[in-house]
């Protein structure tokens, strides 16, 4: 199949590592110029040099952007737009929040939480809209986690905002449909990344387990009985941004192996 993404302007964010660099190598493999973001520049220049051998893809560059600060993110966007021409797709990522229950936060939590895993994504799609809406074409993905579907226990914050992500893109596509842009949500279950590893060792922690134990019993609750990798959530990502892609909009995903039972 043809993805249709030669050349094509690509931005994803919070890229240097996890699952927004598989998904920025996915994009640059097929041709695409990728711009990647993180607040690490050490990380961001590795990641470059590691796409660009993986894939033979000179196009691919970063900058250096913290995205709970509008003046940054709008950089951004502006100089990816003046590299490649115009911005095709977006792909909105961020950190995950910390783990925790309801009594463990305060107002300044809650908003920190609030401005890197919601509003950010909002000022990131505005920042975009002007270029796709002239040319009239464009993809949107805002990786959230598999709590849009099932929430998560221990993880509050999570919970809270990433369901907002799901209304935004919900209603957003209504609104951009008439203009040929597609804005959706996908949802990572349990994938072998960074951040998965942190939140298994903090509750084998608390359950007073061993992680490699931890790690056993979960994926025996899995259908697929492992995790997934990084590249095969990037996968359902690219598909989705891509030409291959003309008619899905305003929907929810997971990729978690049918870990979620929720329908």
């Amino acid at each position: 199949m043809n993805l249709g993404l030669q050349g094509k302007s690509v931005v994803v964010m919070a890229s240097s590592k996890g699952l927004g660099k598989a998904t920025a190598q996915l994009f640059a493999s097929e041709g695409a110029h990728v711009f990647i973001s993180s607040r690490n520049e050490d990380e961001l220049k590795k990641a470059k040099n590691e796409i660009r051998k993986e894939t033979g893809n000179e196009n691919v560059d970063y900058m250096v952007c913290d995205i709970t600060k509008p003046d940054e993110l709008k950089l951004l966007i502006t100089s990816a737009a003046e590299k490649n021409g115009t911005i095709d797709v977006l792909v909105n990522n961020a950190g995950g929040p910390p783990a925790g229950m309801f009594q463990d936060f305060d107002d300044e939590a809650w908003q920190h939480a609030f401005e890197l895993n919601l509003l950010s994504f909002v000022r990131a799609i505005r920042e975009v809209l002007p270029y796709m809406q002239e040319q009239k074409r464009g993809h949107i993905v805002n990786i959230a986690s598999s709590s849009i579907k099932q929430t998560l226990d221990n993880l509050i914050l999570s919970n809270t905002f990433r369901a907002g992500i799901v209304g935004l893109a919900k209603g957003l596509s209504q609104e951009l449909a008439e203009h040929n842009i597609l804005i959706n949500t996908v949802g990572p279950g349990r994938i072998a990344t960074d951040r998965v590893a942190s939140l298994d060792k903090l509750t084998a922690e608390k359950l007073n387990m061993n992680v490699d134990d931890l790690k056993q019993r979960t994926e025996q609750g899995i259908p697929m009985k492992r995790y997934g990798e990084p590249e095969e959530f990037a996968n359902m990502v690219v598909y989705l941004c891509s030409q291959a892609n003309t008619y899905v909009t305003g929907q929810t995903l997971v990729v978690d192996g049918g870990l979620v039972k929720a329908l």
